[in-house]
């Protein structure tokens, strides 16, 4: 049978200082790494994915981007390891780090909106990622928008960083790794959906400059790596219920507003050919 890494239980989200992790696979993996591993996976960042080295090397502490890698799955490794550090980043500079380089301010104006854990009701309490970014005991992100964000943005970085280390990939595990960012896109969706029913003061609020800019930026970046990813297999466990959500018109026609156009529907994740545990329902 092969082994399923639920790779949302293994965030241990530093910088938003989460307080519990459940990690089965890595499970803090500087007890396991060693030099002669570092400096193996260092120099396949390096060579296979030069925007991941690049988050690699804004690192001031180096040690903290190696915590997550013993060279067991190099490329869930590498990639949870960019998007830990891209939190750290964010914290340090107040801004979000861009796949493309550069950055954008973070919006602190939103922290002030209605809190994300409102949207949790009538989504699948058993989730992980419902639970770790939405649930009661979950990150910042359940009670300040603001965090949301970063999660956005760390798994456009966290699925970028693992399309270009596909070479590197074990196909003896089967890993959520497009769910993470599928997900997080939903969650926002969802967000913006529920604040133009029900919350005119976020909904105005949204709509200010410096709020509707970071949400466009960081939401173009999400769909260009999400849409990266679509005919990669392998990559998804869950991930095409979130996908269907995105692509429902009804739930999109917020954000739309947001955007100027219509959020892009990554219909290619939804294809019978891309490989995912569970169907869209």
């Amino acid at each position: 049978m092969r082994g399923v890494v639920p790779f949302a239980a293994c965030l241990f989200s530093v910088a938003v200082l989460v307080t519990a992790s459940v990690c089965t696979h890595t499970a803090f993996a500087a007890t396991r790494g060693d030099g002669a591993c570092h400096s193996r996976a260092v120099a396949e960042l390096q060579r296979h994915s030069p925007h991941g080295y690049a988050i690699y090397q804004a690192m001031h502490d180096k040690n903290l981007f190696l915590t997550w890698v013993t060279c067991d799955d190099i490329q869930t490794e590498l990639s949870t390891a960019v998007h830990e550090s891209v939190h750290i980043l964010t914290e340090e500079k107040d801004a979000y780090p861009l796949v493309d380089g550069g950055s954008i301010p973070r919006p602190h104006e939103v922290s002030h909106f209605f809190p994300p854990r409102e949207i949790a009701g009538g989504l699948n309490a058993d989730d992980a990622y419902v639970q770790n970014y939405l649930g009661p005991n979950g990150a910042s992100s359940k009670s300040d928008f603001m965090y949301l964000l970063d999660e956005l943005n760390a798994y456009s970085h966290d699925l970028e960083t693992a399309i270009t280390l596909v070479p590197l990939q074990r196909h003896d595990l089967q890993i959520d790794r497009r769910d993470g960012l599928a997900a997080l896109m939903s969650f926002v969706m969802r967000y913006v959906d529920k604040a133009e029913k029900t919350q005119p003061a976020t909904w105005r609020g949204l709509h200010d400059p410096e709020p509707r800019t970071t949400i466009r930026v960081l939401w173009s970046q999400a769909e260009k790596t999400l849409a990266a990813s679509c005919g990669l297999p392998e990559f998804g466990m869950h991930d095409r219920d979130y996908v269907a959500y995105i692509c429902d018109k009804k739930n999109a026609d917020a954000l739309g507003d947001l955007l100027g156009h219509a959020p892009a529907c990554p219909a290619a994740c939804l294809a019978p050919d891309t490989a995912s545990s569970t169907p869209a329902h």
